[in-house]
């Protein structure tokens, strides 16, 4: 199997996609947020990264591209993963390859999500969390509504509202996206292994299109 990039604006279901991917294809789901709490152990490094986290400070590019790193070495990763959240910038893209080359691994491809804006707020606005579990369900889509107003359909906990689901820090997030990672897709594009989803669409809809790309790898 291929190993696979998502590439998304702010609420465009990334996060989802590559969920659903790796429990179907078993594929390793990887976040730069999860790798970056699971280091935060007792060790100097675990230390720095909790301390850093704590004041709302970002992590260095060089400690990303060394918990990167050692992810994608361990054996789980050998036949394909799935990179969530990096890379982020150009910056990023070429030092990945650079550590691709030095384990002998394939670039894979990249899945990008485009999305409406003004689906991608609304989203963002109704968008309610499960307390215990971390389902998403979102109030203001029909679809995605839990079937008891603010109770998780999976595990019967209070569903909450994250404090930066605003309007405010959706923009500032977005323009930070068309800024940074957009020229991501053009840099992708060159290598020929860019494949462009719409998000826009209903979860499932989108969901099967991307598996028809990864299919059209396995015939």
């Amino acid at each position: 199997m291929k190993s696979l990039i998502f590439i998304a604006p702010p609420a465009a279901g990334k996060g989802t996609m590559a969920q659903l991917i790796s429990t179907n294809y078993n594929m390793p789901h990887i976040s730069t947020g999860d790798l970056l709490r699971d280091a935060q152990d007792d060790s100097e490094r675990g230390k720095y990264i909790a301390s850093e986290i704590s004041q709302g400070h970002f992590v260095s590019d060089e400690l990303i591209y060394e918990l990167v790193t050692e992810r994608i070495s361990k054996s789980d990763c050998d036949n394909g993963y799935i990179l969530d959240g990096f890379p982020r910038n150009l910056e990023q893209a070429k030092e990945y390859e650079n550590i691709l080359k030095k384990l002998n691994k394939d670039l894979g491809i990249v899945i990008y999500l485009s999305v409406d804006k003004d689906i991608a707020m609304r989203r963002t606005a109704g968008r309610i969390v499960c307390s215990k579990c971390g389902a998403v369900f979102n109030d203001l889509i029909e679809k995605s509504k839990p079937r008891v107003e603010g109770i998780c359909d999976k595990c019967g906990s209070t569903l909450v509202k994250r404090a930066d689901d605003t309007p405010e820090t959706f923009i500032k997030r977005f323009d930070t996206y068309i800024a940074k990672t957009e020229p991501l897709i053009k840099y992708y594009e060159d290598k020929k292994v860019l494949y462009q989803v719409d998000s826009s669409k209903d979860k499932d809809t989108a969901y099967n299109e991307i598996v028809k790309i990864l299919e059209g790898f396995n015939d």
